[in-house]
């Protein structure tokens, strides 16, 4: 059975609770992996990850996944426009060529 909450005792949070805030403030953890052998350093890890909602990610700036070409179907569009644009031009090139030896 379970016992009354206390009045001198914290209210209880839930992880939805720790969850929104996490995500509205952010949380960062960061981290080195340092491999050595006799004193010699060869390999070196950084890790560095930020967990927060996108609202807050591009109130500080970042906004990285908007111009990756993975994540935004923007990106994506502008790459494919930038592709069939250069087949054009290739077409053209050889029009060019096609036309001066005849």
């Amino acid at each position: 059975m379970l016992e009354p909450r206390r009045s001198d005792q914290p209210p209880a949070t839930n992880l939805v609770d720790i969850l929104d805030r996490v995500l509205d403030k952010g949380l960062v953890v960061a981290g080195d992996i340092r491999i050595s052998l006799a004193n010699v350093e060869l390999l070196t890890v950084r890790i560095r990850l930020l967990v927060c909602s996108i609202d807050k990610a591009e109130q500080i700036g970042l906004d990285w996944w908007r111009h990756d070409a993975f994540f935004s179907s923007g990106a994506l569009a502008e790459a494919n426009a930038v592709a069939e644009l250069q087949a054009r031009i290739e077409t053209l090139e050889r029009q060019l060529v096609e036309r001066g030896q005849a």
